[in-house]
């Protein structure tokens, strides 16, 4: 309920939300960052995301970083298979391995950053990495950002 009731805020306003996937709609094996396409859907999230993507203002994004080139393939598998509500051109895997250098922190913030804004926009993020979200609230404060928690309560 908490996250509907902060969505609700914003009726009046377009909202793009970005959601992670490792933690937040997928089982997250740690240390196991392969076969991506094999991990155990947390259903609870992709439900409540899936009746959340109904809503006429609300556009669903998934921003999910692969260590691999290869994972890129397999999230969105995945995707296909468990949450397909997620549009293919609304699905941002950024691999690491094309980006060398840079965290995923810093992927992600940087992603958002630029993403367009205007005054009728508001952009919620939705992580459970607090390295990931430190980094977002501190280069994009204008960022609505919420943990994994808001999605099963």
């Amino acid at each position: 309920m908490y996250l509907e009731q902060v969505l609700n805020k914003f009726n009046d306003k377009k909202i793009k939300m970005f959601v992670d996937m490792d933690g937040v709609i997928a089982d997250y094996d740690v240390g196991n960052a392969s076969n991506f396409d094999k991990k155990r859907p947390l259903m609870t999230s992709i439900s409540k995301l899936e009746k959340l993507s109904r809503k006429e203002n609300l556009e669903l994004y998934i921003l999910s970083i692969s260590t691999k080139d290869e994972g890129i393939l397999q999230k969105n598998t995945w995707l296909d298979k468990y949450a397909p509500f997620f549009k293919n051109k609304n699905r941002i895997i950024i691999s690491k391995e094309s980006n060398i250098g840079f965290s995923a922190k810093v992927l992600k913030a940087n992603y958002l950053e630029n993403v367009k804004r205007d005054s009728d926009l508001v952009i919620v993020f939705i992580d459970d990495d607090p390295e990931v979200i430190k980094e977002v609230k501190s280069t994009n404060p204008d960022i609505i950002i919420l943990k994994d928690t808001a999605l099963v309560d």
